[in-house]
């Protein structure tokens, strides 16, 4: 789907941006130390910035040990390894063939993914009964609502690879409630009369959870809904990024959004998909309405960010780092290597909006701008035929 910069931005419910705004409110975004320094007589609304910015980018592939077992391994992103990224926690995880991630479902978190490599296999039910078994495949995303519960499983014969990101950075995948975990420290005898089965079967059962076991692949028909009366689900749970997200060409590089508006499930985060050519830039903005959370899947940059009172920093990154941004931060990325920056970036909210700086200077009058910054009428007036978006 292919759209112009107004009919994205439209799509992407500016309309809401106000309330939202309103919303956030200033307190919010201004450190505590900031906020004591303007309390303080005479300084004039000038705050000292004395906090900087904290680190936004976080190796998730090599910044922590994770799980590593016989059908795969995982890494994840969460407060504990990377505490600013508050509201969005990832993980990155491969399955060797065959190999399946155990039925298991989030309290506190709905599960996003993309898959990066290779297929997999998903099964989900809801709390109406509704099964669903889909497969998924390069550029694939999936969205499961907290407290769903799934499994997912590598097909094929190559090893599959997919990044996971949960709406609450507080996620743990490690923490999760996993059937073999809860199964095997419940007593036989109740077990037993639970599923019909004999005692013995559960007397024998490993005192653990299996995480990430190995296993065959599923021929035979998939499971009906539970309520006979509840039709097969027509793939609510998939969505193609690739092939049907909106999509918006710039002269430096693209983007593929998938919002609630193109994914109804997908009710809690914005997902979209970047390409920043060598040496052009993602141009300076902000979000009013979300965090915005990051993951390098090829190439370098740098990522820059806008925090208020004089805070700016500059990071760089690469392939398997993530960033964070927080809500309503200024910020700009830049490729400064020599293959394309492809991005994966998540947004805590359904629906997508961004200011962007160029669009902001020509929403005013020149001679406004003119006096802002010191520079002629003409200079000002000519803002409006620079390029936006990724140049």
């Amino acid at each position: 789907m292919e759209t112009t910069r107004r009919e994205f931005l439209s799509t992407a419910s500016l309309t809401a941006m106000g309330a939202a705004v309103l919303a956030t409110g200033l307190g919010t975004l201004m450190p505590e130390k900031a906020k004591a320094a303007l309390s303080k007589p005479g300084t004039k609304g000038q705050a000292k910035a004395e906090t900087e910015l904290e680190d936004f980018v976080y190796d998730i592939e090599n910044g922590s040990t994770g799980y590593q077992g016989a059908g795969g391994s995982a890494k994840e992103a969460t407060v504990e390894e990377f505490p600013v990224s508050q509201s969005i926690a990832g993980v990155s995880m491969y399955l060797k063939p065959g190999a399946f991630r155990e039925m298991h479902w989030h309290s506190i978190a709905a599960e996003w993914a993309y898959i990066l490599d290779g297929a997999v296999r998903t099964t989900v039910i809801t709390p109406d009964g509704t099964t669903s078994t889909d497969d998924f495949e390069k550029g694939d995303i999936w969205f499961f609502p907290k407290g769903h519960g799934h499994m997912l499983q590598c097909l094929g014969d190559k090893p599959c690879h997919f990044l996971l990101g949960f709406d609450n950075g507080h996620f743990s995948e490690f923490g999760t409630f996993s059937v073999t975990d809860w199964i095997s420290h419940v007593s036989p005898a109740i077990m037993a009369k639970n599923t019909g089965l004999p005692t013995s079967f559960f007397a024998g059962l490993p005192k653990k959870e299996l995480y990430i076991g190995l296993g065959k692949i599923a021929v035979k028909p998939r499971p009906k809904n539970i309520n006979p009366a509840i039709p097969f689900s027509n793939s609510m749970h998939k969505f193609s990024m690739e092939k049907e997200g909106i999509f918006q060409e710039f002269k430096g590089g693209s983007v593929k959004l998938v919002s609630s508006l193109e994914f109804p499930i997908q009710n809690t985060i914005t997902s979209m998909r970047m390409n920043i050519e060598p040496g052009a830039i993602r141009e300076l903005h902000w979000h009013p309405n979300a965090d915005e959370w990051q993951y390098v899947m090829e190439g370098k940059g740098e990522l820059s960010i806008f925090g208020s009172h004089g805070r700016v920093k500059t990071m760089p990154y690469h392939k398997g780092m993530v960033g964070f941004i927080k809500q309503g931060y200024g910020h700009f990325i830049e490729n400064t290597g020599t293959e394309t920056l492809k991005l994966i970036i998540l947004f805590n909210s359904p629906v997508y909006q961004e200011i962007s700086m160029n669009d902001w200077l020509n929403s005013n009058p020149p001679q406004l701008i003119a006096d802002h910054f010191g520079m002629t009428l003409e200079q000002a007036a000519s803002l409006i035929n620079h390029q936006n978006g990724i140049y």
